[in-house]
């Protein structure tokens, strides 16, 4: 790391692409009248797509770059701050730049660092930079740093949470307002909770993002986007919402790497989850993580998940970190060390909430039950809604535990019914204290 000598002390010089609102938020931190890091993080050049878009930050006191490859080149910058965003193209290739010549790289970039990590930490270690990225899971939630070190002495058995905040608002203002997806969602776009293009956020991929990196440190792996089982949000219905709260649960986007034996399991979708849960009050856009480890036993980390001030807060962290010298392994261990990903198959077992809607007409219910029977799978409860304003009629099963392709086979001939009026919804449950959890075997 090359420390510039200056008045007072040593200073990191600071050059960062991309002013977002992550940006801007960098910007104030460091060039406010109390600046992070006592004024020893000196920012030295920026770049963005747009020099004369308005700002709440006032830019012209930085010298400009058009282009972020300069920045990342510029033997004169210490720590190349990137904040651009997408796994590849501009970010990738000034990342790069910046870690062959032996330079510090800070970055949010989520999906940059779970597709492209292994080599990324192969660079640091051959050219003798680091990279840090803290604010990629969790915004302003320290998670990284608490799974990197904090954790790295005891066994993880698994990591579940709810790492998506537009996700997590949309589900919690269809149950408080009673409002569609598309409603809430139309509604967030205009108030900025969520992207013009939500696709990202909704289909869970930024969420399969920051837990296959979450995965990587925790198992020792590099992380593997690839092995992402991923489902989201767009089929969750107000009605679902409605029946899984008089079942006593809440639906939310879950994001959970488990082991099992010698292998990981890592996947995101839709899940009731009991509302004596950690993970049940967690509502609005906010972010938490439970990690589950030996002898540690169970942690809760909890807060804003994205956001000008948590973010650009994280990004200040990793900053002060390099300005105190610490630069760790990008993944808690050299690569040498990374143990080979045995992703375990998408064959969980557990308990299982299964709802239809069908004509109301007699015999339907014993031709589902008489299919779930075939498969071996067992009801535990019952609920037929009687609150409908349609002719269709809403079913609820849940299942006792049974495996899930058993499931999937039974769904499968249940779907084949004339009787059904819309495809089948199947989540899994995740149980609180009170019960015992659902279980992967």
């Amino acid at each position: 790391m090359t420390l510039s000598k200056v008045a007072g002390g040593n200073v990191l010089r600071v050059g960062i692409a991309g002013l977002g609102t992550v940006g801007v938020g960098l910007l104030k931190l460091l060039s406010g009248p109390e600046p992070i890091g006592e004024g020893r993080l000196k920012v030295i050049a920026v770049s963005a797509r747009n020099r004369s878009l308005k700002r709440d930050v006032d830019i012209s006191q930085f010298p400009w770059f058009d282009d972020p490859s300069e920045i990342a080149a510029n033997p004169d910058v210490d720590v190349f701050v990137e904040l651009m965003g997408g796994s590849d193209g501009p970010a990738k290739h000034a990342v790069e730049l910046a870690l062959k010549r032996g330079a510090k790289v800070v970055t949010a970039n989520k999906a940059l660092v779970a597709e492209h990590g292994e080599e990324l930490a192969k660079l640091t270690e051959k050219y003798g930079g680091a990279i840090l990225f803290e604010a990629a899971v969790g915004g302003g939630v320290p998670v990284v740093k608490a799974v990197r070190e904090s954790f790295a002495g005891a066994k993880v058995l698994a990591i579940s949470g709810i790492l998506n905040g537009t996700c997590n608002y949309l589900l919690t203002e269809m149950e408080a307002s009673g409002r569609s997806f598309a409603d809430v969602l139309a509604d967030a776009q205009r108030l900025g909770y969520a992207e013009a293009d939500p696709h990202m956020d909704v289909s869970g991929t930024d969420a399969a993002h920051k837990i296959a990196i979450l995965a990587g440190i925790a198992f020792g792996f590099a992380p593997d986007f690839k092995t992402v089982h991923i489902e989201g949000v767009t089929d969750v219905t107000l009605l679902d919402i409605r029946l899984a709260g008089k079942l006593g649960y809440r639906i939310k986007l879950l994001a959970k790497a488990e082991r099992e034996a010698d292998a990981v399991r890592v996947h995101v979708h839709p899940a009731l989850v009991a509302f004596d849960h950690p993970l049940a009050g967690v509502g609005g856009s906010l972010n938490a993580v439970v990690i589950d480890a030996e002898p540690m036993g169970r942690l809760t980390f909890t807060g804003r998940g994205a956001g000008e001030g948590p973010t650009a807060a994280a990004v200040a962290a990793d900053l002060l970190d390099l300005l105190g010298g610490r630069a760790p392994a990008m993944f808690g261990r050299p690569v040498a060390a990374f143990r080979p990903l045995s992703a375990a198959p998408r064959a969980e077992s557990g308990r299982y909430y299964l709802r239809l809607l069908v004509k109301d007409r007699p015999g339907v219910i014993a031709a589902v039950a008489e299919k779930l029977a075939k498969h071996a799978v067992s009801i535990e409860s019952f609920l037929q809604d009687a609150q409908h304003d349609t002719p269709d009629v809403p079913i609820v099963l849940t299942t006792q535990v049974c495996p899930r392709p058993a499931l999937d086979a039974a769904v499968a001939e249940i779907a084949s019914l004339d009787a059904n009026t819309a495809a089948p919804f199947v989540v899994p449950i995740e149980d609180g204290p009170t019960r015992q959890p659902w279980r992967i075997s």
